[in-house]
């Protein structure tokens, strides 16, 4: 039996290139034990312009680094902090798409004890930087997966 068809063969779908991305950062505290530092940016989907999204300072590992010394270098070229590590608080991955491309994010965090610098946000990749109060930290941050993270951390001190 033969049998005929007019469909023309579906054409296959473009699947999006996934891209894996490591980086690092955290929660500094500042040297008195009662402040946290965040960075802000301007929230692009925000009509006003006004709207600045805080979040806890990171950035990709470079070749040769470990996810420590790469916190510790993100941390004080975004904020003018100088730093250094008390302990992991964890790792958060997700996904997220950017560029038609399918990004796997995997970020290693760590709680910091300020050592030194001049608070300065970054001028190409942060808006503002400002300490706030460790109790204002989990509501002051903008995106669930780091509001987990230091909620679960519980003792925000080093």
């Amino acid at each position: 039996m033969q049998t005929a068809t007019n469909k023309s063969p579906q054409p296959k779908r473009p699947y999006a290139k996934r891209v894996d991305e490591v980086s690092a950062g955290g929660l500094v505290i500042d040297a008195s034990g009662t402040k946290g530092l965040l960075i802000g940016r301007y929230d692009t989907k925000d009509s006003t312009g006004k709207r600045i999204l805080w979040s806890l300072p990171k950035g990709h590992i470079e070749e040769g680094e470990t996810p420590e010394q790469a916190a510790i270098r993100e941390v004080a070229e975004e904020t003018g902090i100088t730093s250094s590590i008390t302990k992991s608080l964890g790792v958060i991955d997700f996904w997220f798409m950017a560029g038609g491309k399918r990004i796997h994010k995997t970020v290693h965090h760590f709680m910091f004890t300020e050592v030194g610098g001049v608070l300065a946000a970054q001028e190409s990749e942060v808006d503002e930087v400002s300490w706030f109060p460790l109790e204002e930290i989990v509501d002051r941050l903008a995106y669930p997966d780091e509001k987990k993270l230091i909620a679960r951390s519980a003792e925000l001190t080093p």
